[in-house]
């Protein structure tokens, strides 16, 4: 029982949280182990998109696309 004080309440919720955190990332290893059947479908929600990086920018800036361009004609 709690002594009035709330201090088990918050443990109470902080194991809660981590559990949520723990299925969630069960849930998403399953739909991504899903995911590799050639022809199935899964649907990921933003969340689980961004915690897997499909949001991440890693494309080139315009000046190291330019400056990788390999048939560019030099014409001085």
């Amino acid at each position: 029982m709690s002594n009035g004080d709330g201090v088990n309440d918050l443990n109470v919720d902080a194991e809660l949280e981590m559990e949520l955190e723990v299925d969630a990332v069960d849930v998403v290893g399953v739909k991504l182990l899903d995911a590799m059947v050639p022809g199935s479908v899964v649907d990921f929600d933003p969340d689980e998109a961004e915690r897997l990086g499909a949001f991440n920018e890693d494309a080139l800036n315009e000046a190291d696309a330019l400056e990788s361009r390999i048939d560019s004609v030099n014409h001085e």
